[in-house]
Formats: structure tokens, sequence, C-alpha cells
């Protein structure tokens, strides 16, 4: 299924601005290469349905696109069918067409620690690192943002904005195959850049920020959301092998390493915004995510320990800036 339509918006938001130097990696053959363009497979069956209806839509803490009145029996089965192939759903909520996905995370909990607290994004270009299958980035299109590009390697995610993508072509939310190593060979001037959720699966952490550093405009903000322990400046934790029980999760800062880690690489204004504790309230298992979740990671006996004897998952929202 080309994507020649969303590109071409794309394209258009873009050139002539300080985000021009991103053209090279909107071209439609280079997209498509990504993976022989396999994420694009469900739009295949999906374009059936958005050939036909126009979908109305509302961006809160639900994403829900069209309502189950809109489609027939059949149409129905096959949205329903394609987006069950479509799992494991880890961010969400949405609906489509009256279908609940009940995603791993209820992202809402987290973009409402976030959203009054930091500056406006009324008509602000945003980079989403990690954006998985987009629902941040339209909650900041609710929030007033002229543009959101996000960036999301893991095809599976991608399969899941591009199906629903289908549906929302005048939207201005786009997730890109690359990672941020991939496009930070060039400069960029975004308003806004977030990094939720990423900086602890990085073998390089400095080198992380850095990258953003690259794409943040000097008057823009930064809003960088990870893990965190508690310890003095300068303590980090490396888990031996997995963290509750996952593999991919290199360094867990203290407050004060990521504040010192931030000011290193240049940034001002570094202001900690939130400190939560991760429950299964926020993130668990579902039939949209029928895998092992935060509760399978956590102690039986003891939930402020993980599986492996670590504290458990804890979370702080940090903002930062390059101007004094």
């Amino acid at each position: 299924m080309k994507v020649n339509n969303d590109l071409k918006r794309l394209q258009d938001k873009i050139s002539e601005s300080k985000l021009s130097a991103l053209e090279p990696f909107t071209n439609q053959a280079k997209f498509v290469g990504v993976g022989q363009g396999r994420f694009l497979t469900p739009r295949e069956e999906l374009s059936k349905i958005s050939r036909n209806y126009t979908a109305n839509n509302t961006f809160g803490d639900l994403i829900e696109i069209g309502n189950k009145n809109d489609l027939d029996k059949s149409l129905y089965k096959i949205l329903y069918d394609q987006l069950e192939k479509l799992k494991p759903w880890r961010k969400g909520p949405f609906s489509l067409f009256g279908i609940h996905i009940d995603s791993e995370w209820k992202c809402h909990m987290k973009w409402a620690r976030l959203i009054k607290q930091i500056r406006p994004l009324a008509g602000k270009r945003i980079l989403d690192v990690g954006s998985g299958n987009g629902y941040f980035g339209f909650r900041m299109l609710e929030a007033g943002a002229n543009l959101v590009i996000g960036l999301e390697p893991h095809l599976p995610y991608l399969s899941q904005f591009w199906a629903i993508k289908l549906f929302l072509p005048q939207t201005d939310n786009y997730v890109l195959p690359y990672r941020l190593e991939d496009v930070t060979t060039s400069s960029y001037c975004f308003d806004t850049v977030f990094s939720m959720g990423v900086i602890y699966h990085r073998r390089s952490p400095i080198d992380h920020i850095l990258q953003l550093k690259k794409c943040l405009a000097p008057t823009g903000q930064l809003i960088l959301e990870t893990l965190f322990v508690d310890g003095p400046t300068g303590f980090c934790l490396m888990p031996r092998k997995n963290y509750a029980r996952m593999n991919n999760v290199w360094f867990i800062p203290s407050r004060g390493t990521l504040e010192q880690w931030l000011a290193r690489c240049g940034f001002n204004n570094i202001n900690v915004l939130d400190t939560s504790t991760t429950t299964t309230l926020e993130q668990r298992k579902t039939k949209w995510m029928p895998f092992d979740s935060l509760g399978e990671g956590l102690d039986r006996s003891n939930n402020a320990l993980t599986i492996e004897g670590y504290p458990s998952p804890r979370r702080i929202i940090i903002v930062a800036s390059l101007n004094g």
C-alpha cells in the first residue's frame, strides 16, 4: 500500500523550513525499503474500509476514530481481524469503529503528569523519539501542535501507526521507520523534542542526549522521561542481565545523575516535573497485549522489588532547554 500522499503532505510541511534536512527520509523508495515495506502490509486489507468511510475522530485520553455503526458486519470483521493481527498493542488506548483496544500502557496517565507543566504545544513542530504507534503524537495534536514527527524503528509498532493513519489522512502526525542516530547526521530545529521511555534502552545515554540536542531549536524544550533510582549524583544502576525481566535495559540513573548528564551535554533550565512509581494500574497484561508485563516482572512477595531483586520501576519526567 503506497503512502505517497502522506509523505507528500509531510514533505510540503517541512520543505523550505529548518526541518528540510529530513526530506531524504521522506522519500517513498527509502521509506518503503525499510524492512522491505512489510510494516505497511495491514494497510492493504484496511484500505477497503478507508476508501469507503471518512471517519470522525476525537483525540483525548482515548484516541477514537469512527463509530461501530459506520461499518457493516463484513467490514467490521475485516477491521477486527487485522487489528488482532497487529498485537501486541503497547501504547493506547484506541477505539477504531467501536473496537476498543485496551493497550498494555494507560498512556493518558503519563500524559496527564506532564501536559500542564511543559511549554504550550500550540503551533509547535515536535519530534517524538521512540513514538511507538503514535498515541502521544495524537495527544500533541490535541494540544495544538502544528506537526508531529515520530521516530520508531520497531516494525510492529510502525504497522499499528500506519494502519491507524489510513483513517486520518489529513492529520499531521507521522511516524518514520528510523532510529534517532539515523537522522542526526544533520541538525534540525524542532520546537519541542520528546524522548519518553527510550534512554534506558540505549547503550550510550550520553550519545542519546547529544543526538536529542542536535534536533532541538535554540529556544526549544526537551522533555525526557525515563526510569530512575535513588542514589547520589554520579550513581547509576546497570542491571547484571535483566531488569523487571527486560533484557534491553542498560543504565538507570539517579535523579542527580540524570541532571548532571543533561548539564554536561550543554542543557540549562533543568527541572524535574514529576516522579512516580509504576504500578499494574498503569501497565499490565490485557486482551490486546497478552504477554508478560509489569506484574510478571515484580517480586510476588515484595512488589517494591523486581524479580531480579532491583528496586521496582519508578519514572521521572524532566525538562531542559539550550538557552539560559
